[in-house]
């Protein structure tokens, strides 16, 4: 199983972004991008809007082979 962090780093590299080119996209910091990637902090919808928009991606490549039962309570 993968993160949801491990899925973002790779479809960010995908697209040759460093995480400040990333950041600097989506109007936050690159401490910000890090810490979703380290999977410490999960983005707002509003984040996880402008990265598939960004990346130019679908919501489900985000989540593909994510274990989403631990963000089910």
């Amino acid at each position: 199983m993968k993160t949801f962090g491990e899925n973002l780093k790779l479809e960010r590299l995908a697209k040759k972004l460093s995480q400040q080119e990333f950041a600097r996209l989506l109007n936050v910091s690159q401490q910000q991008v890090s810490q979703w990637e380290l999977n410490k902090v999960e983005p707002t919808l509003s984040n996880i809007v402008a990265i598939i928009s960004i990346l130019g991606i679908d919501f489900e490549e985000l989540l593909y082979d994510v274990d989403l039962t631990k963000y089910i309570s």
